[in-house]
């Protein structure tokens, strides 16, 4: 019996004698002096067990900014005036005046047929005016000295009146056989060469009105509200990746689509340069209301459950949870409804190393920090 307590006690001893050795052993591994007298927490040569550095964070102040609701669409644009030219006469073509994708004023001359017969009548005609209008004031010399009859006189003012009817008649008939534009705007290709026969049918070109374009595009009915002319409208193209362009609502139709439930909205966009051509697809923003609201940084909130925190740090770099009120959510930003004042500082990395109540160091606030260790 006695030989085996003092085995039990040979065996304790031991034990303890291996872990001060591994205690020993982590000390040296860790970087602690040979002969450093651990503190009382046990923990290493600096006299406290797990004394570290606050960690390091991120922060943005609240601020408030303009955010604005909107409705995403998708459009075809159009010209503002369009139109495919066509002869009003069945003639030979005299002459082209234009070449593929001019851009021309209104009225100018794009196509002259032959206008011989047309030309010679014109000449007739003044003819026939002139000796009319020479007659008519003959007679109205010998009327005022009662040399002649009024009825001569009217007679010869009707002839005159007939001449100019017939001048005009042939003037309309050579204004037929020129092809003018009939509104500035950039012509597409062309369809006909001089020596062609041209019927009343037959295309020559077409002409686009592109100054303005018109975006047409559905919105579901329960947006039918706000979309009200003048509305302000954002447009984007494939073709231009880092350009917008502006415009306004103009017109909202005035039935809804029994089937899709949709109603359809016309915008105008200005084009001054000409870069949207007709029949381009188009992604649309259709601003609603605009309002400001207090914006952080989407990086900053973090869900538990179905409700939304941020870290808040305070005056003496504590960084404190607080659950808020989250609203829309717009390019990498998150609206804030209630939960924050603007100006207050918050968490936006480093959100992974916290707890609520811990102290930390604000990146980019120099050395002083506030001290270590926690304030819960």
């Amino acid at each position: 019996m006695f030989v085996m307590k003092n085995f039990l006690v040979i065996l304790a001893t031991a034990a303890v004698v291996a872990g001060g050795m591994f205690y020993w052993q982590q000390g040296q591994e860790a970087g602690a002096p040979a002969g450093a007298t651990p503190g009382p927490g046990g923990g290493g040569p600096a006299g406290g067990f797990g004394r570290q550095a606050p960690p390091l964070v991120g922060v943005q102040s609240v601020s408030r900014e303009q955010l604005y609701d909107t409705v995403d669409a998708i459009g075809t644009a159009s010209a503002n005036e369009s139109v495919t030219l066509t002869a009003k006469v069945t003639d030979t073509v005299s002459s082209v005046n234009f070449e593929d994708g001019d851009f021309v004023e209104a009225g100018a001359v794009l196509v002259q047929l032959t206008n011989r017969e047309e030309e010679a009548l014109l000449a007739e005609a003044r003819a026939n005016l002139d000796d009319a209008e020479t007659q008519l004031a003959r007679l109205e010399n010998l009327a005022e000295q009662n040399l002649v009859s009024g009825s001569e006189r009217d007679i010869a003012r009707s002839r005159a009146e007939a001449s100019r009817a017939r001048l005009d008649t042939v003037l309309a008939r050579l204004s037929d056989r020129l092809i003018r534009a009939p509104f500035a705007g950039v012509l597409g290709f062309r369809q006909v060469s001089p020596g062609t026969m041209l019927a009343t049918n037959t295309p020559i070109t077409t002409i686009d009105d592109i100054s303005i374009i018109k975006l047409d595009f559905t919105v579901p009915e329960s947006f039918f509200g706000a979309m009200t002319p003048g509305a302000p409208v954002i447009a984007s193209a494939a073709s231009y990746p880092n350009r917008e362009f502006a415009g306004q609502v103009r017109t909202v139709g005035s039935r809804v689509d029994p089937v899709t439930r949709a109603i359809q909205v016309r915008a105008h966009i200005a084009n001054d340069d000409r870069a949207l051509r007709p029949g381009m697809l188009l992604t649309v923003r259709v601003v609603m209301a605009e309002r400001s609201a207090l914006v952080v940084s989407e990086n900053a909130v973090f869900q538990i459950q179905d409700r939304a925190y941020v870290y808040v740090v305070d005056d003496d770099l504590t960084a404190r949870e607080r659950e808020i009120e989250i609203g829309a959510r717009r390019f990498g930003s998150v609206e804030v409804l209630a939960g924050l004042q603007e100006g207050e500082r918050i968490v936006t990395e480093g959100i992974v190393k916290l707890r609520n109540g811990i102290r930390v160091r604000v990146e980019g606030a120099g050395s002083a920090t506030g001290g270590y260790g926690d304030s819960e």
